[in-house]
């Protein structure tokens, strides 16, 4: 059997043409794999984004590595593919040698389809999916196995569901987005009220839609609208464990890493990023640009391009000021204990009767 890995062979010239490097060395050397410089064996390809990497590089088992044009020297004994910019060429070769995650084309016959089921050319959907009614599919869309589609939902081209993610009704995902495993779209937005001593629900009667190019990870919620539109813009990203809540508005090119939590309304602005465990109380406003460091909880609207940590959330210079001070605490306590003591001692000697 031919391992997955020689199925990915490419010569040095090869790569060199997808990162649009200058070749120093052999250029019909056969790169089989990428790998960290720690971990790369022979037939490796990695990459060393400074002169002191590339020295480190230089000494392991790669065979040919990624480096600064402007820290290449003649006598390298190693192949060695000049680029601007090392790092983003090794993502581009991350993608060259992943392994396909190809889907069968074609409808599984154990999916089950609801009516009016309107596809594109080359979808694919996956064993024991359910499709419900009205449902509209691009073309090249992949619908992997035991995921559930609601009624009138539409999915845009080249978009990819991993297993087991859920999309409710009227649900609106773009073109070229990728959810992953158990991620649920559409789930009631958590909203009551206290009728007589008892939480009275309030219908969520409203719709989510996903832009173009988004990529949500593992276990993501997404809540419907009370009424309206969640709004998720082109090209953000969501790590795993990522909750966005009813009728929020997210902006274009967002990060929301892992943990991230959306309260009810908030608007995010383009370009904007929350970090670990971070979160936005209640129709509260991010500025585009800003950055919400890890853990922290923003509770109050934020300016355009704001920095903020902590909770509730200031500006990240305050904070850091404040830990400052913080750890100056015992010091400044024990000189004023020292004070204190010799305060009373000068009050002692005030007090004795003179001579």
């Amino acid at each position: 059997m031919i391992e997955e890995k020689e199925l990915r062979r490419r010569t040095v010239a090869e790569i060199a043409a997808v990162v649009q490097g200058q070749i120093f060395g052999d250029p019909a050397t056969m790169i089989c794999g990428i790998a960290s410089i720690e971990e790369a064996q022979t037939g490796d390809i990695t990459f060393a984004e400074s002169p002191r990497f590339l020295e480190t590089a230089r000494r392991s088992l790669a065979s040919a590595i990624l480096a600064p044009q402007t820290a290449i020297s003649n006598g390298d004994t190693k192949v060695i593919i000049g680029v601007e910019n090392p790092r983003l060429a090794f993502a581009q070769l991350l993608d060259l040698f992943a392994p396909e995650h190809y889907a069968p084309r074609g409808i599984h016959p154990t999916a089950v389809l609801g009516s009016d089921l309107q596809y594109g050319n080359l979808v694919s959907i996956g064993a024991q999916s359910v499709i419900g009614e009205n449902v509209r599919l691009g073309k090249n869309v992949t619908i992997h196995p035991l995921c559930y589609i609601g009624n009138n939902v539409e999915i845009g081209d080249d978009t990819i569901l991993f297993p087991q993610v859920t999309l409710l009704h009227g649900t609106k995902i773009g073109s070229r987005t990728i959810i992953h495993s158990g991620t649920v779209i559409g789930a009631d937005g958590f909203g009551y009220m206290m009728v007589g001593g008892q939480h009275l629900k309030v219908p969520q009667i409203g719709t989510v839609t996903i832009g173009d190019d988004v990529e949500m990870g593992a276990n993501c919620t997404i809540d419907r609208a009370k009424t309206g539109t969640t709004r998720i813009g082109n090209g953000t990203k969501l790590d795993n464990m990522v909750h966005v809540a009813h009728n929020c508005q997210v902006g274009e090119h967002c990060l929301l890493v892992a943990q991230v939590a959306l309260a009810g309304g908030v608007q995010v602005g383009d370009y904007s990023v929350f970090a670990g465990q971070s979160g936005a109380g209640e129709h509260v406003k991010i500025g585009a640009r800003s950055v919400i460091a890890g853990r922290g909880g923003a509770i109050h609207d934020l300016p355009e391009g704001s920095f903020v940590s902590g909770f509730p959330a200031r500006p990240h210079k305050e904070v850091l000021k404040a830990q400052a001070a913080m750890h100056r605490l015992p010091d400044m306590l024990k000189k004023l204990r020292d004070m204190e003591k010799r305060l009373a001692e000068l009050e002692k000697d005030k007090e004795k009767p003179s001579a």
